[in-house]
């Protein structure tokens, strides 16, 4: 993806962006649990570097599990620059699939962000990280507690959505999106010009105007929002 392509979306809220895949038919593109660990901070884009867990299985999920080489430390050593790590954690709430000492490795490998539909653990140390998560939340137990590591790079579900790798995820306040890769294109040019709109109607509202006619557009006043585009 074109590096002209990325900065569009970072101007297209991921609110936008399920309003265009709405478009195509797709409903299940914001992923159910992820949520700003620190909200407030930029809009991020990148493609999915996917992870699997499954329910824990108290043969293989060990401490010792970590230094096989099917583990979350294996994964983020695979992790290429620039990537948005999707951890399918199963929405399981009650064990931390990633700590500080990870999350601190991922952001000296220039990973974008972590997105999970569980939790993470040692909060502090992952906020000194600097490492941006989208998370469910936190527990203290380990991995290993609720969850099995079983692969990277598959296809993977997370919140309600399937991820693919390098599928194009976007993050923000209001939590993560997938877009599907050919489908990117479509959702930057598209929501480029939803977003221009929007900043026509807001302007609008704040001038007194109603509702009806203007959200959504008549043919009145998409003539008016043409004229108002050549101002701008």
């Amino acid at each position: 993806m074109s590096a002209a392509v990325y900065d569009t979306l970072r101007g297209i809220t991921t609110a936008t962006i399920t309003t265009m895949l709405l478009k195509k038919g797709i409903r299940r593109c914001w992923m159910t649990g992820p949520m700003p660990l620190v909200p407030g901070g930029e809009r991020l884009v990148g493609p999915a570097f996917t992870m699997r867990f499954v329910p824990v299985r108290e043969d293989l999920a060990t401490p010792e599990s970590w230094s096989k080489p099917i583990s979350t430390r294996g994964a983020i050593e695979a992790m290429p620059e620039g990537c948005i790590a999707v951890a399918d954690a199963m929405g399981v709430t009650t064990a931390g699939i990633f700590g500080d000492i990870l999350t601190m490795r991922m952001k000296q490998r220039n990973v974008v962000a972590l997105v999970t539909d569980g939790v993470i653990r040692d909060k502090a140390g992952v906020l000194a990280s600097k490492l941006p998560t989208w998370c469910a939340g936190v527990a203290a137990p380990a991995s290993v507690n609720g969850l099995t590591f079983v692969g990277w790079q598959e296809p993977i579900g997370c919140g309600g959505c399937a991820v693919f790798p390098d599928d194009v995820i976007v993050c923000d306040d209001d939590g993560a999106v997938v877009i599907p890769q050919n489908l990117v294109e479509f959702v930057a040019h598209e929501g480029e010009e939803h977003e221009r709109m929007e900043t026509y109607i807001i302007g609008e509202v704040e001038k007194g105007a109603k509702l009806p006619g203007l959200y959504p557009m008549n043919d009145d006043a998409k003539a008016r929002y043409q004229a108002w585009k050549k101002t701008s």
